[in-house]
């Protein structure tokens, strides 16, 4: 059995064509992407795109056919058209191909997509726990719970941290892991969450990032009684639950799909022993 429902929590999705205003290295194999997008209706934290493998020609493509899904990062306001900003990573030929789109070359946008992240509770901790590409998923929660968030990000190395620089911006509480040491704490950023469970007071977790990291942060929360939400990075293919791919196990059986009922999920429903 497969769950699936229209997003149905955020702005109606669009399907067009984003112009590449920049598309620049970060830092390693981070790349940040800045695309005018007509009709773009804005965002919900948590949200994800589906871009096309590269820029699009005269000639469609057909290899690589399918498109690549990217957390929706943060928007610009601009005269015209809206500006809405991506953090991806370089690690195969889609995102090799997209890494050479230049300004002015158009890159196909469906979006934006999935179910977000919902607001804290009043009086709960907001703890924001992001790794590796999650990191990208969690700015737009961490801008708008500035005042009320502690920010975890986790890294292999400083040069895997994507937008370092934009959360410290906020304001909002941020501590580092990196598990090569170069940055902050030397070790994985659950060990940080772990450390913020254990002060006093209610909190809800919201996590993003690897799979190992998300089942260790639900295991945490769990062992706390505090609610834990996570934003799964299934692989995906279409974005709108036709093709599958994206099934995530539920404990109580069968399966839903990260695309349409997620990727935002309550951590207690996920079969993590299940997930690969």
């Amino acid at each position: 059995m497969v769950e699936a429902t229209p997003s149905g929590a955020g702005p109606a999705p669009i399907r067009g064509e984003g112009t590449v205003v920049s598309n620049r290295v970060e830092a390693g194999a981070n790349h940040r992407l800045l695309l005018r997008i007509p009709g773009w209706p804005g965002f919900a934290p948590g949200q994800f795109a589906m871009l096309s493998p590269g820029a699009r020609g005269a000639v469609p493509r057909s290899d690589p056919l399918l498109p690549r899904p990217m957390a929706v990062y943060r928007q610009h306001p601009a005269n015209g058209a809206p500006q809405v900003e991506i953090l991806y990573k370089r690690v195969g030929r889609g995102t090799g191909l997209l890494a050479e789109a230049s300004p002015g070359q158009r890159v196909g946008v469906v979006g934006p997509l999935g179910r977000p992240f919902a607001a804290p509770e009043p009086g709960e901790r907001a703890l924001l726990v992001a790794g590796g590409t999650g990191i990208a998923s969690v700015y737009e929660l961490a801008r708008r719970l500035a005042g009320r968030a502690r920010v975890l990000l986790g890294a292999r190395g400083v040069d895997d941290l994507m937008g370092l620089d934009d959360f410290a911006a906020l304001g909002a509480e941020l501590r580092i892991a990196t598990e090569d040491g170069s940055r902050g704490f030397a070790g994985r950023v659950t060990a940080l969450l772990e450390e913020a469970l254990a002060e006093p007071g209610p909190a809800r977790v919201f996590a993003c990032g690897p799979t190992a990291m998300l089942r260790r942060c639900a295991e945490l929360a769990r062992a706390r009684g505090t609610p834990c939400v996570a934003a799964l990075e299934n692989h995906m293919a279409c974005g709108f639950g036709v093709c599958l791919g994206c099934a995530a196990p539920l404990r109580a059986g069968g399966f839903a799909l990260v695309c349409c009922e997620g990727p935002v999920f309550d951590a207690e429903r996920i079969a993590w022993e299940r997930l690969p």
